[in-house]
């Protein structure tokens, strides 16, 4: 069990990703909105930055039987399993067009989110 207190939120966020590449389960300790801990199994299938600049994770939760949005800041504790997914998403959650499989490619994307390399733009 890795606790995300003692480790960067880089570190925590590239393992998150290669869980999802690998298509592996992942049981973390999250903590709702309203205080509430509770420990769910989930199947990363997206892991997408929000027009506010939130990343956030779109995943199957087994308990739930649903896909659910997690925020990374929110996860106390998480295990990356040795199984692979269970369960398939919904046919009409569509994956984010700017995906980030790698910690740098995630870097890259908010880089050019922040700093786009149109110079209209940056003149703006």
């Amino acid at each position: 069990m890795k606790h995300t207190a003692r480790q960067s939120p880089t570190r925590t966020l590239a393992t998150l990703i290669r869980a999802m590449d690998d298509q592996r389960a992942v049981t973390i300790t999250y903590i709702s909105s309203d205080g509430e801990e509770s420990v769910r199994t989930i199947e990363i299938h997206d892991i997408r930055t929000t027009r506010a600049g939130r990343i956030i994770i779109r995943a199957m939760c087994r308990m739930r039987g649903e896909i659910r949005t997690f925020h990374p800041e929110q996860i106390v504790t998480y295990t990356v399993h040795r199984m692979g997914f269970a369960m398939d998403a919904p046919a009409d959650e569509t994956p984010s067009t700017h995906m980030a499989k790698t910690p740098r490619r995630l870097i890259s994307l908010e880089l050019d989110r922040d700093y786009p390399a149109d110079p209209v733009a940056l003149a703006a």
